[in-house]
């Protein structure tokens, strides 16, 4: 059985690492790249950096940041934040990240999902989904939550899975900073709908909320942030308790 991964979520605004609560109220976390070291020293299966204002600034994920971390990591990082076209993902991929994320632009152009896909592999392409529950569906939000679409989550991804993406990473807004836990029967019910690999955002408070989405929603990954930024949840910790529960981790 492949080992469930831990990867903890860095948000970058500015160049420093920030979280809120819903996408909202920003607060300080700590410099991205001194955090990344310590994370990969921890355990972590692999890291995610959002540059979480890229898209809605309409500037580019900021390439000397990705430089920096690749110099101090040993464990696979993807990078997202205003990737618009194959050019920006050859720069990230140029300066050492190991996977691409994608949103707004995805839904704004679906073939860029099939472009990158065929331009780098499957394995380089991860899409993020920012979903949100309104009227009885969940809906795609796009520019760091602050714009809702007519796109229904579950046919988006099973969209986005047809046209190459290799990943998804599935934050649910309404739990997103919450720490109430994850929404696992959203995740169970797109897990159950596609042959790709979810990773899990949104509403991590606790070592059991982990345990839970690994156990009710069968996700090959799960991602969290300020739980483990303000060291709340230390890495070495989680996967004892994921072990002692029969999760396969990597320890």
């Amino acid at each position: 059985m492949l080992s469930k991964r831990i990867i903890p979520c860095l948000d970058v605004k500015d160049g420093r690492t920030v979280k809120g609560v819903n996408f909202v109220d920003l607060r300080d976390a700590g410099d991205p790249v001194e955090l990344a070291a310590q994370y990969a020293q921890q355990g972590a299966d692999e890291l995610v950096f959002l540059d979480i204002t890229a898209t809605h600034e309409r500037r580019k994920t900021m390439i000397e940041m990705v430089k920096s971390v690749a110099r101090q990591l040993n464990i696979p990082f993807t990078i997202g934040g205003g990737i618009t076209e194959i050019a920006d993902a050859d720069a990230l991929l140029n300066a050492g990240a190991d996977k691409i994320s994608i949103n707004s632009a995805a839904v704004r152009n679906p073939k860029l999902i099939e472009d990158l896909a065929k331009t780098f592999g499957v394995q380089f392409v991860v899409l993020a989904v920012d979903t949100k529950y309104v009227n009885g569906k969940n809906m795609v939000h796009l520019n760091g939550g602050r714009l809702i679409t007519e796109l229904e989550t579950e046919n988006w991804i099973k969209q986005a899975e047809d046209l190459g993406a290799g990943e998804i990473l599935l934050t649910s807004m309404d739990h997103d900073g919450t720490k109430a836990g994850f929404d696992c029967g959203l995740f169970s019910k797109v897990n159950q709908m596609i042959n790709i690999p979810i990773i899990a955002s949104g509403g991590a408070g606790s070592m059991a909320h982990f345990t839970e989405v690994f156990q009710k929603a069968n996700v090959d990954a799960a991602l969290a942030a300020s739980v483990f930024h303000y060291g709340e949840i230390l890495i070495p910790d989680l996967k004892q308790e994921l072990k002692r529960n029969n999760i396969p981790v990597r320890i």
